[in-house]
């Protein structure tokens, strides 16, 4: 019998992902909107306390465990930014290519790729119940650089503006599983994939 885990987001992309990673634990992902669960609120700056947040509140919701992830772009010449806001860069309602225009206009002055530099980090974090004293933690981060304009039209959020050098392709040009190999969600499962080999659910 497979084990069932929320999976506190509503991203169908990002479910059909960690379900690809988790299936061989016998591990059922369910989202989090089909068992009735509202989005909960993000209002840290980093992205492991909004991971937390998210776990702990579709876990209280079900009281089944949880995991929740919190990605996002950091680009070195805006500080970080867009970080934990890169969902919302260019304001609500969330749109990726209001985003995506908006990270253009904010590097337009950096024309050089080497001031493009940028990577994403995915932080998981897994709650066996809401009140879990020992949350399982773990990262990942992806880098390349921003491409002036937008190529691919697989993957989603930054995904056709994120150049991988190495590839010479970007992550909306990736196939699925070569993306799952490589991307900072992937990192980051595998880094969980390691901690539930030795704390199961």
């Amino acid at each position: 019998m497979s084990k069932r885990l929320v999976l506190a987001s509503n991203n169908a992309k990002k479910a059909a992902e960690m379900q690809a990673l988790l299936a061989p634990l016998g591990i059922e992902i369910i989202p989090q909107g089909a068992l009735g669960v509202s989005e909960a609120e993000e209002p840290y700056l980093t992205f492991v306390e909004n991971a937390l947040a998210k776990a702990r509140h579709a876990a209280a919701a079900t009281g089944l465990p949880a995991v929740a992830d919190d990605s996002g772009l950091c680009v070195e010449a805006l500080n970080g930014a867009p970080g934990v806001q890169s969902a919302r860069f260019a304001g609500e309602p969330k749109s990726d290519a209001r985003n995506n225009a908006q990270l253009l206009e904010a590097l337009a002055a950096f024309p050089d790729p080497e001031q493009r530099r940028a990577y994403f980090c995915s932080v998981v974090v897994l709650v066996r119940h809401a009140d879990d004293p020992r949350p399982l933690i773990a990262d990942g981060e992806w880098h390349g650089q921003i491409l002036p304009a937008a190529r691919g039209d697989g993957g989603f959020g930054y995904d056709p503006l994120f150049w991988l050098p190495e590839l010479e392709q970007t992550a909306a040009e990736l196939d699925a599983a070569l993306k799952n190999t490589l991307s900072h969600r992937g990192a980051a499962m595998r880094h969980l994939l390691d901690c539930l080999s030795t704390h199961p659910l």
